[in-house]
């Protein structure tokens, strides 16, 4: 006779129905939250112009943006441009005999529509100043008893200004709207979460799991990569640096997970995902600036693994210039976090028997003690 299987009382049922209910609601909470609540604020913005202009032009913005615009005044259009490689810029304004704009589209795509507004309104200051200027001159050309035709003269000798809208660092022609390095945030993401489940699960013995868990993050950086840069051409610049960022990335992830998998068990697999993909994913801000989130959640976004990896390739593709320290030392601090993780839950559950000539990552299970032989009467 088959043996019964006792049903789930109802009360557990009822709970379990809601907690994976309100265990949903936390996901898309999670997941837009951050993009609901970013506001425009605090973009860094370099200008430069005689000092009368610039008073002029930042209370106008002022007025017109409160807190958009996080506004340095430097010597000239050039230091913008550098600042704007080095990212300590987003974007710049130049004032002048020659008025200009100039923007980064491979910072995020939202600056450049946030650039080319400020180029319009100041396009419409500059053309009211020429045109008060034009009607000034042909009033006084008119006082001091001019032809009507030498009135116009005076009028056309005002000069026409147009202020130039400069992509100082365009996306690639293959990736020429952002699309791609956006998109690739979640993958990235998700492939390092993949490596790590799939090592906790399959694989037994700390010095296995590490191997295999660096030999995932390098193999998957190439595959990555290779598909990211020579074949879509999302990816910039050098083909082996972005392989090694892409492998140190998937490594933190997947060293998270292996980690807290090691320390708690089954349990630890949810908790090394939760970290990545409900805190650290949705703070990464990929496709806006991070100045953009609701302070302090941009900065603390850069703390976590996405963020990092999401502007460490980004600059190695766009941003030579910029100081990838910051970056770099994240990954390698979630990694480390990872393999402390690791040997702390192996140590702590290490076999207190050994047996000579036996490699210790085989003792998953106790020495079984000799049977003793029975004593014959």
């Amino acid at each position: 006779m088959s043996e019964r299987i006792a049903h789930t009382t109802w009360g557990r049922a009822l709970l379990i129905g809601v907690a994976a209910a309100v265990a949903i609601g936390v996901v898309v909470l999670a997941f837009l939250w951050p993009t609901t609540t970013a506001t425009a604020q605090n973009l860094p913005v370099a200008i430069a112009g005689p000092g009368a202009q610039v008073s002029a032009l930042q209370k106008a913005l002022d007025q017109k943006a409160d807190g958009v615009f996080d506004l340095t005044k430097v010597s000239g259009r050039s230091a913008i441009v550098n600042g704007i490689h080095d990212r300590s810029y987003d974007g710049g304004i130049v004032l002048g005999t020659t008025p200009e704009v100039l923007t980064a589209s491979a910072a995020s795509p939202v600056v450049t529509q946030m650039m080319t507004q400020v180029q319009g309104e100041l396009q419409a200051q500059v053309s009211a100043q020429l045109a008060a200027a034009a009607q000034g001159a042909g009033q006084a050309a008119a006082a001091q008893g001019a032809s009507a035709e030498q009135v116009l003269q005076a009028q056309a000798s005002v000069p026409t200004v147009t202020v130039k809208l400069t992509d100082v660092v365009p996306f690639a022609s293959t990736d020429s709207r952002g699309a791609g390095m956006t998109a690739a945030a979640f993958p990235l993401t998700l492939g390092g979460m993949i490596g790590g489940i799939v090592i906790s699960l399959l694989v037994t013995g700390v010095w296995r799991r590490l191997a295999a868990s660096v030999v995932y993050a390098a193999a998957a950086g190439v595959v990555i990569v290779s598909v990211m840069q020579p074949w879509l051409g999302v990816l910039q610049g050098s083909y082996l640096a972005n392989v090694g960022a892409m492998a140190l990335s998937l490594f933190g992830t997947a060293s998270l997970i292996v980690g807290t998998s090691a320390l708690l068990g089954g349990a630890g697999i949810g908790v090394g995902s939760v970290i990545t993909m409900l805190i650290g994913n949705p703070l990464a801000s990929p496709a806006q600036p991070m100045q953009f989130l609701v302070e302090p959640w941009g900065a603390v976004g850069q703390w976590f693994v996405p963020g990092a990896a999401t502007t460490l390739l980004r600059d190695l593709s766009y941003f030579p210039d910029a100081a990838i320290g910051f970056p770099v030392l994240v990954l390698i601090g979630w990694s480390v976090l990872g393999l402390v993780l690791q040997f702390v839950g192996h140590f702590r559950s290490r076999e207190i028997v050994h047996v000579k000539d036996w490699d210790e990552e085989d003792a998953v299970a106790p020495v079984a003690a000799p049977v003793q032989p029975a004593l014959v009467e």
